[in-house]
């Protein structure tokens, strides 16, 4: 049985225009690599009403405990003006020491690299226990169809992963420079002050709702929500888009809207989050006699990982390879982590992300070999110690 070539590999997934949702053969080419090496494969489609439907990976080798998971996606975000790329970007052109191509970085060279090292870990008898890939194609979309559905599928039929590594470029500068060990919470708002309609030369006889508005959006901001928790830098509210749709110079509008985003650390839930928005909202529209709607939707709470044994196996691989001990950070956006930590132990090490969900993203071919020696060199220290506890 051949080894499996994580570059080999890591270019015919990037070939494969996996744009979410679409997988494009890219669940397929992955399904099959991973079935020559003994693995049991699931296709799971999910399809929520009012979603695009959602074709994902299951695959595990061996049935006994524990149960070590790579976690991941093949989906990747548009291109943007294809024009602008310096190669096409579904062609895996490999110069200059790198792999060219959307999903590159984010996150094909990873998904390469998890099953390169498993086929290697199986080959040399190492696995005391079981290997198993979660593979999505929605972690770039909505992320409704993807992980969190498996996760539910696994639960139902009683099956358990014990620790999980997810392959998210966590990587900074150089390869094995950080590991992400938790991630903030993120919570997506909605805001609309109402008025009402009326001409602009009798404004006595309207609610102009844009003052109103921007009221509102200050009492949001004026002062930061916390000052940060251990681990975690403070969190962070920020207006992304303010909108009226008013087309006439001469009416004053009956409502006005903005979006926000929340990036908050452990000294919130999701619940106590949007109650103290919307306490701060309150005070503020009582201010002027303000009327306003809420719509706000939590798409994960913030969590650190705090399993010393599990996090010290990683970190440990990655320096017996790199030479660097890695930073342990909860910063930047989120991921599936966010799902995957209810249900066992995760942290994040992939790729360096500079060059992720831009023109030009590549990978190091260098890189992506050394990260399947990480992986496989941290699947056998897992197995031969014991699960971490």
């Amino acid at each position: 049985m051949s080894e499996i070539d994580p570059i080999a590999l890591a270019s015919a997934l990037v070939r494969r225009p996996s744009v979410t949702p679409v997988d494009a053969g890219a669940l397929g080419l992955l399904e099959e690599a991973l079935k020559s090496h003994g693995f049991k494969c699931e296709r799971l489609l999910f399809d929520e009403p009012g979603e695009p439907p959602v074709d994902n990976l299951y695959a595990r080798w061996g049935e006994a405990a524990p149960n070590f998971c790579f976690a991941g996606h093949t989906d990747v975000v548009p291109v943007g003006v294809e024009a602008a790329w310096t190669a096409p970007p579904f062609a895996a052109e490999i110069r200059d020491g790198a792999l060219w191509g959307r999903g590159a970085a984010d996150m094909k060279g990873a998904i390469a690299a998890f099953a390169a090292a498993a086929a290697r870990a199986i080959a040399a008898g190492a696995v005391k226990g079981s290997i198993s890939l979660l593979i999505t194609g929605d972690e770039e979309g909505p992320a409704i169809n993807g992980t969190r559905k498996v996760l539910g599928w696994l639960a139902a039929r009683g099956e358990i992963i014990d620790h999980c590594l997810v392959g998210e470029p966590s990587s900074v500068e150089a390869l094995g420079d950080m590991i992400k060990v938790g991630r903030r919470g993120s919570m997506n708002c909605w805001l609309t002050a109402l008025g009402r309609q009326g001409h602009v030369a009798y404004p006595d006889r309207a609610e102009n709702p844009i003052p109103r508005l921007l009221h509102l959006i200050e009492a949001l901001t004026r002062e930061p929500l916390d000052r940060g928790y251990d681990r975690f830098q403070p969190s962070n509210l920020e207006v992304t888009d303010i909108t009226v749709g008013n087309p006439a110079h001469n009416v004053i509008p009956a409502a006005a809207s903005a979006r926000f985003n929340v990036r908050f650390n452990p000294e919130w839930t999701g619940v106590s989050l949007e109650a103290h928005l919307r306490a701060r909202l309150d005070r503020a529209a009582q201010e002027i006699g303000a009327r306003y709607e809420l719509k706000a939707v939590c798409s994960g709470d913030a969590f650190l990982t705090e399993d010393e044994s599990f996090i010290g196996l990683i970190a440990g691989a990655i320096e017996a390879r790199t030479g660097r001990r890695p930073v342990l950070s909860t910063s930047g956006g989120t991921s599936d982590a966010r799902f995957i930590k209810d249900v066992a132990p995760v942290a994040e090490f992939g790729l360096v992300g500079a060059t992720i969900h831009q023109i030009d993203e590549r990978a190091s071919v260098a890189d992506i070999e050394t990260l399947a020696d990480i992986y496989a060199d941290i699947l056998a220290a897992y197995f031969s110690r014991g699960a971490p506890s």
